[in-house]
């Protein structure tokens, strides 16, 4: 264990063994934070991508294996065009902007999602990402970006189909594991915590495989408001609670 991450571990009050491997977040109220401030929901985004840096800092300091980010949804994409315009042109900066934050900080991006539809230049930043941060062994940001839980699992399917068509899988081999690798989330552990922001109490299409058992944390705060402060609460939260995974509490017993 680093020396940060001994004093980040101090700071929370959380044992290793009692964090999260793996944090999902559903990044909601950037609209309501400018609307209260009568300001463009713009403003709104730019004040997330600040919150963004701030969570994805301090969970690399803690150490954590996995941060997954409901950045863009394949619903998103009815949004006033000119809003749609601004989100893509923001990614590719933040792309730009954060490189060599997460370089430095031995962070490994992971796209979530479908390429087609995402503009050129998104993709263009996005790749340098990918290539320049896929030997780094610290914590994975998985940028849920053009993404859709339902059309993952659609996407997996087909995958898996195509395979046993073409004889290279059995149909009795397909079991669980297999679907979780086809997914676009192959090669990580399930969240175990699923943090939404801004009081919102619905799943929104995101990651309906993966949590399955994940504990939920629903925070009061617009995520423009979300700091290293909140991040800490959820993770207090998650590591007070005792985690069954169907089975029956001892305390019940």
């Amino acid at each position: 264990m680093s020396e940060a991450q001994r004093k980040a571990l101090a700071a929370l009050g959380v044992n290793r063994e009692s964090l999260p491997r793996h944090i999902a977040i559903i990044m909601d109220g950037n609209g309501r934070w400018a609307k209260r401030r009568n300001l463009p929901r713009i403003r709104g985004h730019e004040e997330g991508a600040k919150a963004v840096r701030r969570v994805v800092t301090e969970c690399a300091r803690l150490g954590l294996e996995a941060l997954t980010l409901y950045s863009f949804s394949t619903e998103n994409w009815s949004r006033p065009k000119e809003e749609i315009a601004f989100l893509m042109e923001l990614y590719g900066r933040y792309l730009v902007s954060e490189r060599p934050e997460i370089l430095e900080n031995n962070i490994r991006l992971v796209h979530v999602g479908r390429r087609e539809g995402l503009p050129e230049s998104v993709l263009r930043e996005m790749d340098i990402t990918l290539a320049e941060s896929s030997a780094n062994t610290g914590l994975r940001l998985c940028l849920a970006l053009n993404y859709g839980s339902r059309l993952e699992i659609v996407d997996a399917i087909r995958k898996i189909a195509a395979e046993v068509q073409e004889g290279r899988l059995d149909v009795a081999d397909i079991d669980e594991r297999l679907v979780a690798e086809s997914l676009y989330t192959g090669g990580l552990p399930d969240p175990d915590l699923l943090i939404r922001t801004a009081s919102e109490r619905r799943i929104s299409n995101f990651l309906l495989w993966q949590i399955s058992y994940a504990e939920l944390y629903i925070s009061d705060v617009l995520w423009p408001d979300f700091d290293v402060g909140s991040l800490h609460e959820a993770i207090r939260d998650f590591a007070r609670r005792e985690r069954r995974y169907g089975g029956v509490s001892e305390a019940s017993d």
